[in-house]
């Protein structure tokens, strides 16, 4: 039977291209947003040429109450979530004088809570079943690339590394548990407000000497959950073309 994945913040960015790449590999997927229904629905339509089971689910993941519904209907639907990966985030860029709390409030419960409950409530299924993945989409920004305008942001995702770590230790041996930390990858809402003059400073910072893509995180994620990385567990690892220096 195949493997249930699901994926947080999947209608947009790099949780759709990972939900089309988990797809196209015969598994069945749960496309789970927030706001943007019609996407995750054109989506939903896009998959069914790989005549997998898919569901679409709106759920805050910063809710604990949704966060078990969602879970619920995964159950009743497909069945229990073999894995999970936590990609949804929100990110509030404004310069440091004008951040609000709220806004830093609002950074952490979904880009760390979120991760948190939504792993706490499918690590059950793993364990029971004793074959589980966990991957956080964390972010070079949480690691050794700041940018004040976001710091809120920078710290969640040094905190979803941190949490990596930890769910490692506590879900052994049955649930791999990896975070991945992507660089400056162009996702329209990365590329949102940015002149040319900076994504080209940008791109020399970069080995590679270009920015990223959502298929290059994907095709890590399909990795990562295949028994060909059945080794690999407690990782941080970086997708940022050889990124160096920062602002």
């Amino acid at each position: 039977m195949s493997k249930v994945a699901l994926v947080t913040g999947s209608s947009k960015g790099i949780g759709k291209e990972i939900i089309r790449e988990l797809a196209s590999n015969g598994m069945d997927v749960v496309i789970n947003y927030n706001t943007s229904k019609d996407e995750a629905y054109e989506l939903e339509k896009e998959i069914s040429k790989y005549n997998v089971r898919s569901l679409v689910i709106k759920c805050d993941v910063s809710n604990e109450e949704e966060v078990k519904s969602m879970i619920e209907e995964i159950h009743s639907k497909l069945g229990s979530v073999d894995i999970l990966v936590n990609n949804a985030a929100v990110n509030y860029n404004d310069f440091f004088y004008k951040k609000s709390v709220e806004d830093f409030k609002r950074t952490m419960d979904v880009n760390v809570i979120g991760a948190f409950l939504v792993s706490k409530y499918v690590s059950k299924d793993m364990i029971n079943n004793k074959w589980g993945r966990i991957i956080n989409i964390s972010s070079t920004n949480g690691i050794n690339t700041y940018y004040p305008v976001c710091l809120d942001y920078d710290a969640s995702k040094a905190a979803l590394i941190s949490l990596t770590h930890n769910m490692a230790i506590e879900f052994a041996p049955y649930i791999n548990v990896n975070a991945i930390t992507p660089g400056f990858i162009g996702t329209e809402s990365e590329l949102e407000g940015m002149d040319e003059e900076f994504i080209k400073n940008e791109e020399e910072k970069i080995l590679v000497k270009r920015m990223g893509t959502p298929r290059d995180v994907a095709k890590l994620v399909k990795f990562l959950v295949s028994d060909d990385a059945s080794f690999i567990n407690n990782s941080v690892i970086r997708v940022d073309g050889g990124q160096y220096g920062s602002n």
